[in-house]
């Protein structure tokens, strides 16, 4: 019997548009994206995620135009699809791939929270790009009970990664 084995594929478009993100950031984004879309309801071959590599003002202005918040944030998650975000799953059940969003992050901030948290940068990041997509499958932290069950996934997911939990 001969097994044949197919790759899923995860498309991620990632731009710089801040100066001073590491080298390795296209590694540690790939990672941490394509760990959390493999353990989710999500991964569809052909899938598509963008992450935006900005800095404070970029997110700060993004924070006060969508969401009425002027003050930056370590990531902001857009969903590409409202019904998406808002049960988990696409509605649309033909297997097309998946625009999941758009993943926009502050580099100060991120440098910061990982230098007062007494984390690693890459982990920290790490994190946050599994908290992010968490956020465009629907998921949220608003009321206790949705937070403990973000935080277990986030918890599991970072073990993927031999990342510690960051919530000890």
């Amino acid at each position: 019997m001969m097994k044949i084995h197919i790759m899923v594929e995860l498309i991620i478009d990632i731009s710089n548009h801040g100066s001073g993100w590491p080298d390795n950031i296209e590694n540690i984004v790939k990672k941490a994206a394509l760990t959390t879309w493999q353990n989710s309801k999500l991964n569809r071959a052909g899938s598509e995620l963008s992450v935006v590599l900005g800095d404070n003002n970029m997110v700060q202005d993004l924070n006060a135009k969508w969401r009425g918040i002027d003050h930056p944030t370590n990531i902001l998650s857009f969903p590409a699809n409202n019904d998406q975000a808002n049960d988990g799953i696409n509605n649309d059940i033909s297997g097309m791939p998946i625009l999941l969003g758009d993943l926009i992050l502050a580099l100060e901030i991120i440098k910061d929270e990982a230098y007062t948290q007494n984390k690693s940068f890459n982990d920290h990041l790490s994190h946050l790009i599994i908290h992010g997509l968490l956020h465009l499958q629907g998921h949220d932290h608003i009321k206790d009970d949705e937070a403990d069950i973000m935080e277990a996934l986030e918890i599991k997911l970072l073990a993927k990664l031999n990342i510690k939990n960051p919530y000890q």
